[in-house]
C-alpha cells in the first residue's frame, strides 16, 4: 500500500443512465477509499460531446446518493474541491498543453489525414481482409508530421487545416504490467495502434484526459471495469512519456457482470427481456425514452448495494447480508475475482426481502406512506407502522406492503369466485349474521379475545371451522389470503368489521 493518502475516482461519461455495472465500479472505489481512510472523487468524462446527454450527470449524482455512496470531492460534493474543475469539457486548455508536450518530446505527432481518407483505407482493408490499423507500419505512408517536413507541418497548421494528435506507439516493445486483481499482464506494442489523443474539435480523447486528470488530481488507485484493460498499456506508456512513472496509480480491472445465463455482459436488453431493471433509478431520456430503476421497482438501496458488492467480490465467509459499514470493514481488492459474475434476479429479490425484514416498522411506514396516499387514503403513520409489522415477512418489494395489505385500509371491492364456489353456500349468511351480533356485543375487541369467542361459537354449534373462517376472511379481505384474521378485526375495528361482513352477505347473495 502506498504511503500517500488513498485517492480514487469514479469517472463515468454522461451518455445516458448509469448502468448497475457502473454503480458497482463506483461502489468498489468507495469501499476501498473508506477502508483505507481515503478520498472518493466523482469526475465527469464528457470529452465525447456528440454522445452527451444533458440529464445524465444529474442522474449519476442522484444514483450514487440513493445508494449511500458519499462523494468527497468533485461533481456532487459541496464544495467540489481544490483539484477542479471536475468536468473534462472545462479543462480543455490543460489537455492541449500536455498534448503539445508529447509532440515536443517526440512521443506524439500531428496527423492531417481526413476522415474520408481514413474511411477509404478501412474499406480497402475490409475488401482485402487485412483490417486497416493506424500504427507503426502504416503511419510511414500517411499524412502526418512523421512524413511531412517541418515547413509543411507549420504551413498546414497556419492554414487552419484540421488535425489530430496521435500517440507514437513504440515499435515491437514488450510491456509487462501489474494489475492488482489479474496480477502479471503482458502486451506487445506491435498489437497496438497509434491512438488519437487530441481531436480536431479541440477536445482530448478519453485516453489523454484520463491520464492527465488522474495525475493532476493525485489519484493513487484506478479501479475500473474490465473493458479498460486493453487501454492499460497505452495509459502506462503515457505516464512514462510524461515522466510521471513514479506517480503512476495502481491499476485494478473489475470482472464483468454477466447475463443470468452467463453468456456475455449484462445489458438493458436482458433486463427488458427477463423483467428486471439494470439501472438504479427510473430514467427518462431527452426524447422521452424510459427505463425502469431499482428504486421505483420497490428495492431498498441497502439491498441493491448488498447484491452489487457480492458480484465479483467474495467476503471469504458465509455471511451474505452486509450493511455499508460491514462492507467497508470486510472489503479488499485481493478478494475480487477475475472471472465474470452471473447476475441472479431471484437472488436480488431475496436480498430485498431480507432487508425489508431488517427495517424497523417506522422506516417501512415512511417508505410505503406515499403509495397509500396515492391511493387516496389518509392513514395515521402509527397505523401504517402496525400494518407493516404484520405483513413485512411476506413482502419482497416496498409496494408489497400496500398490495398485500390494502385490506387494512379499505374494504374489498370484489370477492374471489373460487372461494365462493368452494366455501360459500346458503348456510353461511345466517352464521355470519350471528357472528355480527356476537361481535357487536363485545366490550373488548382484542384479537385473542375475539378468536376465543368466535371459535367457541363455532364449537358450540358444531360448525365447520375451516368453512366459517374462510368465509369470514373472504368478507373482510376479498380473498383467502392475508394476515391473521382476528388481528385484522382488531386493526380495522368493530364497526368496520361488521360493515364488511354484512356487505359481503348482501353482495355475494
Amino acid at each position: 500500500m502506498t504511503n500517500k493518502k488513498i485517492r480514487v475516482r469514479f469517472a463515468p461519461s454522461p451518455t445516458g443512465p448509469l448502468h448497475m455495472g457502473g454503480v458497482r465500479t463506483a461502489l468498489f472505489n468507495y469501499l476501498f477509499a473508506r477502508k483505507h481512510g481515503g478520498d472518493f472523487l466523482l469526475r465527469i468524462e464528457d470529452t465525447d460531446q456528440t454522445r452527451f446527454v444533458k440529464n445524465a450527470e444529474q442522474y449519476i449524482v442522484q444514483s450514487l446518493t440513493w445508494c449511500g455512496i458519499t462523494i468527497d470531492e468533485g461533481i456532487g460534493a459541496e464544495p467540489q474541491g481544490e483539484y477542479g474543475p471536475y468536468r473534462q469539457s472545462e479543462r480543455k486548455n490543460l489537455y492541449r498543453n500536455f498534448a503539445y508536450d508529447l509532440i515536443a518530446s517526440s512521443n506524439a505527432y500531428y496527423a492531417f489525414d481526413t476522415p474520408e481518407e481514413l474511411a477509404k483505407l478501412r474499406e480497402q482493408g475490409e475488401l482485402s481482409k487485412q483490417p486497416f490499423v493506424y500504427n507503426y507500419l502504416t503511419r510511414k505512408n500517411l499524412c502526418n508530421s512523421l512524413t511531412l517536413s517541418e515547413q509543411e507541418v507549420a504551413q498546414r497548421i497556419a492554414n487552419n487545416e484540421p488535425y489530430v494528435i496521435r500517440f507514437k506507439m513504440p515499435e515491437n516493445q514488450d510491456i509487462q504490467l501489474f494489475d492488482e486483481i489479474r496480477k502479471e499482464v503482458h502486451f506487445n506494442t506491435k498489437e497496438l495502434d497509434d491512438k488519437v489523443l487530441y481531436k480536431s474539435d479541440g477536445m482530448p480523447t478519453y485516453h489523454l484526459a484520463n491520464v492527465v486528470d488522474d495525475y493532476t488530481m493525485g489519484i493513487t488507485h484506478v479501479i475500473r471495469g474490465e473493458e479498460w484493460l486493453s487501454s492499460m498499456p497505452l495509459h502506462v506508456l503515457l505516464y512514462r512519456a510524461f515522466g510521471w512513472e513514479t506517480d503512476m496509480p495502481k491499476f485494478s480491472h473489475l470482472p464483468l457482470i454477466l447475463k443470468p445465463q452467463g453468456q456475455g455482459k449484462l445489458s438493458k436488453r436482458d433486463g427488458d427481456k427477463l423483467g428486471f431493471p439494470v439501472f438504479p433509478l427510473n430514467w427518462v431520456g431527452d426524447e422521452g425514452e424510459t427505463a425502469a430503476g431499482y428504486k421505483e421497482s420497490g428495492y431498498l438501496p441497502e439491498a441493491f448495494v448488498n447484491m452489487l458488492a457480492l458480484l465479483g467480490w467474495n467476503p471469504g465467509t458465509e455471511q451474505e447480508i452486509f450493511t455499508m459499514n460491514e462492507l467497508i470493514d470486510a472489503f479488499s481488492l485481493e478478494r475480487v475475482g477475475k472471472a465474470g459474475s452471473k447476475f441472479d434476479p431471484e437472488k436480488t429479490k431475496w436480498f430485498n426481502q431480507q432487508w425489508i425484514q431488517r427495517k424497523s416498522n417506522n422506516e417501512l411506514a415512511l417508505l410505503v406512506e406515499p403509495i397509500i396516499k396515492q391511493e387516496g387514503i389518509d392513514a395515521p403513520l402509527a397505523y401504517i407502522e402496525k400494518v407493516c409489522g404484520m405483513v413485512k415477512e411476506r413482502a419482497v418489494f416496498i409496494q408489497d406492503l400496500w398490495l398485500q395489505a390494502n385490506y387494512f385500509y379499505k374494504a374489498p371491492e370484489s370477492y374471489d369466485p373460487k372461494v365462493i364456489e368452494k366455501r360459500w353456500n346458503s348456510s353461511i349468511p345466517p352464521i355470519l349474521q350471528e357472528i355480527c351480533s356476537i361481535l357487536e356485543s363485545q366490550t373488548s375487541f382484542e384479537s385473542i379475545h375475539l378468536e376465543e369467542t368466535i371459535k367457541q361459537y363455532i364449537h358450540d354449534n358444531q360448525l365447520n371451522m375451516g368453512q366459517v373462517f374462510n368465509c369470514l376472511r373472504l368478507s373482510i379481505v376479498g380473498t383467502s389470503a392475508g394476515a391473521h384474521l382476528f388481528d385484522i378485526f382488531e386493526m380495522i375495528g368493530k364497526q368496520e368489521t361488521i360493515t364488511r361482513i354484512q356487505k359481503a352477505i348482501q353482495v355475494i347473495q
